[in-house]
Formats: C-alpha cells, structure tokens, sequence
C-alpha cells in the first residue's frame, strides 16, 4: 500500500490539492515535507500528534518530513480556529518554549545521518526574526489581495468578532515559511490540519506566483469524538505529551476510556498497526465489546509511542493494582503516579483512630459516617478491607514507607502522606 492510500484507508486525508500529481512525484522520488507547531504552551498536546505521526509515516515511506517550530509565527498567532484574539507572549517565553518542542518533535522521527531519509528540525524565526518588512511588503505581501485573505475561513470566522492586522498577517508568514522551505530545502508538501487550509493554499499561491516549482497540500481531519465533544480534553484539562504534565498513568487511562465508536478511527488514525489487525480489531469491538481489547490495544501502542515501555509497563501495573485492589504492589513512584489527582492530605499524627484518619482524609463527613462506612465494609486502606475500628493509623502498614490509600465504595479515592 502506498501512503496516500495507507492515508486513505486511515481517514487521514481530507483535502489535497492535485492528488494525481501528488501521487506520481511520491512514486518517482523521496518527496520533502513539513508540518508546523506553533510553540503556544512549554508542550505539545494529543492534537498535535496527527500532524507528527504523519510526518513520520511519510519517513518510514522512504521520504524526508521537516518538523518545523514555529519560533517566528508563535510570537504572531495564528486566528484560525480561534473564536478571539491570542495572548502574545514574550520572545524570551517563544524561544524557551520553541526548544521544549523540539526536544518533545526528536521522539518521534528519526534524525540519524545514518539514514537515506533523515527528519530534519527547521525553525522559522531563523527567517522570520531576521526579514525587513519594507522588504516583505513588496516582495511577500505584494502577491496576496486583501479580497483573497478575507475569503480564507481563518479570517472569514473573526470578521465579525474583530481580527488585528497581527493576526490577519499570520497567513502571508505562514506562505512565506512554505517558499523558504521550497526554495532552501526543496520541500514541496505541506501537511497539517483541515484548520489549515486557507494557509496551505496561500503558501502553494506564493510558490505558484514567485517560482516554476509545483508544489502539493494535504490536510487530514480534525479529530472529534462521536459524542460531539473536543478530542483531547478531560476534565482536568488537555492531554499533553510532557509526562511532567499529563502523567503516563494519565495518558494510558485516557486512551483505554475510549468509546467503542471512537476506538477502531483513533487506531487507525494513532498507531501503526496493519490493516489486517485493525480488522481483527474490529470484529472484536462487534462481537466482544465487553473485553474492551481494542482500547487497551489502543492504549498500549500510543502510550508506548509517546513514552517508551518503561512508562507503559508503570502505567499497565497501575491500572491492573487498582482493578485487582492489590495497591501495596505498587513502588512509592508508581503510588504518586496514581493517584496525582485524588484528594490528599498530609499528617504528622499517626496514633489517630481510624475514624478520626478517614475525616481528617475527607473521605467521611463526620466520626459517625466514618463508623457506619467501615461496619458496612465500604472502606478499604492500602487494599485492605477495614472492619476493626480500634485500628490506629500506625497499625496499618504504609506503602513505600510513607502512604496509606483509602477507598470508599468502587471509585472514590483518598491519598494520606506522613512526613515522620
């Protein structure tokens, strides 16, 4: 299978300009290629890793993807999608943040000169930081109508609203980073989201207009759940591939949550897995959607993309400890891992009753609460159901020398550290 077809078969291709020309230069010669990433957080999100992965799909393709960070057009912003004007950043922040990408970009291609194909890392305030603006008015901005921009959907949707000239700019930069690249770097493809159209066909008209090259655009879908909900949030917020933020516990639970709607297009669309298991896969969800084994298929293949085995086998233990109830298997890295985001509380004392310890954790509301829960067999602590009330806190063993985990009926979740 080619990669426009293996695309294809993976609903990743939404637009594209001249398929057919497209098709015969990808059959005739290791093409060039970018996608950008705008540096707007210290971290790329799970929105950003369709673009990536197909960056990489190209190279294992035989061909050369060029991972541009976008130190120049973060400082500017880019509307589209926006429904109001971004926040500028300083360029101390842009430039800390442009290195936090390409450090986070140099995980999933491969830059070895061993390699016929290596990936390369571009940054385009190397151009962009440095350009004379009577310059690229008359060179640049000279070859686009104000007619031409305001039909682009990423201006068209802020009209009404209010869009600066910063941000209505964003395009012509985005154009001109496409030259650059075609010129310096005889890339010829520009990849990125359907968001992205407007500024993928404004660069393949300043291409057109300033040289005899042919150049090619493509976008891929923007990821919706089925349920109508923005992929990539939760309620504690975006998904992010810095494991200091999204924790890899974290990022496997997020993935094996997966509806079954949802499951079989995000394997198609995230891992690399053939057509032939993603079939089998398939048939599973019909027939068998209660052994939910295409979500940890899922979980399995896009946590150890993003974070190597180590993290996934952490995460896998964890998730197995807490279905099992056998919590005190866990390491102290893996308890802090676990439970990040439950209630915690810190205590000093531990001759406190088991009563008191399960108000001072909030897991009950008052001594009387707390009484009935552990006669009625609804708590646990370190995976032990609690039943004698004369328990102290100290005669329950800790985990890693220094936590007890309490939990109160199926779910709710309590982490009790003490500092002695």
């Amino acid at each position: 299978m080619n990669i426009l077809e293996d695309l294809e078969f993976r609903g990743l291709l939404y637009q594209t300009t001249n398929r057919e020309g497209l098709q015969k230069k990808l059959d005739s010669e290791p093409v060039v290629l970018y996608a950008g990433f705008d540096p707007t957080a210290d971290s790329l999100h799970i929105g950003s890793l369709l673009p990536i992965l197909i960056l990489k799909r190209f190279q294992l393709a035989g061909h050369i993807p060029l991972a541009l960070v976008g130190g120049g057009t973060g400082l500017i912003g880019d509307p589209s999608g926006k429904a109001a004007e971004r926040t500028l950043n300083t360029t101390d922040t842009v430039s800390a943040w442009s290195q936090r990408l390409k450090d986070q970009l140099s995980r999933f291609l491969d830059f070895s000169d061993r390699l016929p194909n290596p990936a390369e890392l571009v940054n385009n305030y190397d151009w962009l930081g440095s350009l004379n603006v009577i310059e690229f008015l008359r060179d640049i901005g000279k070859n686009f109508t104000v007619n031409y921009m305001l039909a682009k959907d990423s201006v068209d949707s802020r009209i009404t609203k209010g869009i600066s000239f910063t941000e209505f700019s964003y395009m012509i930069l985005q154009a001109y980073d496409f030259l650059q690249l075609n010129q310096t770097k005889n890339c010829s493809l520009q990849v990125g989201g359907s968001d992205q159209w407007g500024n993928i066909t404004a660069g393949l008209e300043l291409i057109g207009k300033t040289t005899d090259n042919r150049a090619y655009g493509i976008t891929m879908p923007l990821v919706m759940k089925s349920d109508g909900q923005k992929f990539g949030k939760t309620e504690g917020g975006a998904i992010w591939l810095d494991p200091a933020k999204t924790s890899p516990y974290q990022f496997y639970q997020f993935w094996v949550n997966t509806d079954d709607q949802d499951v079989i297009r995000f394997i198609k669309y995230f891992t690399f897995l053939s057509k032939e298991e993603i079939g089998r896969l398939e048939q599973e969800v019909k027939l068998q959607p209660e052994k939910r084994e295409a979500q940890r298929v899922l979980a399995s293949e896009v946590t150890k993309l993003v974070h190597g085995d180590e993290a996934l086998r952490s995460a896998m233990n964890i998730t197995q400890a807490l279905f099992s109830g056998n919590i005190q298997e866990l390491t102290q890295a893996e308890i802090e891992e676990a439970f990040k985001d439950v209630p915690s509380t810190t205590l000093e004392n531990d001759e406190l009753s088991v009563i008191d310890l399960l108000v001072a954790a909030g897991a009950a509301s008052s001594k009387t609460q707390a009484r009935k829960d552990i006669e009625s067999g609804a708590v646990t602590i370190n995976g032990n159901r609690l039943n004698d009330l004369e328990n102290r806190a100290a005669d329950l063993g800790r985990i890693g020398g220094a936590y007890l985990i309490i939990r109160r009926g199926k779910k709710n979740y309590y982490l009790i550290q003490f500092n002695n």
